[in-house]
């Protein structure tokens, strides 16, 4: 006996679905209405778009964006877990004036 979730309810639906997904899975329409040239709304190209998009890039935007503090902190911040340790000490033990 089937289970309730394997019985399909609109057996005809569910082919006509499954058509259509075929049809964008393979690209059916690229093929059947081409693009006179590969244009995107920004006007670049998609090796542009790969150039911009990849991790590297992304990641020199985020180093940009930091502020100079930040780079400052991390320059000159201990890599070591003792020194870190000792850097935390070193300001927790000064005395305000």
């Amino acid at each position: 006996m089937p289970l309730k979730s394997q019985i399909i309810a609109e057996p005809e639906a569910c082919d006509q679905m499954y058509e259509s997904l075929a049809r964008l899975h393979s690209n059916y329409y690229k093929h059947k209405y081409p693009r006179p040239r590969d244009t995107s709304f920004s006007g670049l190209s998609v090796e542009e778009y790969k150039l911009i998009l990849s991790t590297d890039t992304l990641e020199e935007f985020q180093e940009m964006n930091k502020s100079m503090w930040k780079k400052l902190q991390e320059k000159f911040a201990p890599t070591r877990p003792e020194e870190k340790h000792k850097a935390w000490t070193r300001v927790l033990s000064r005395p305000r004036t």
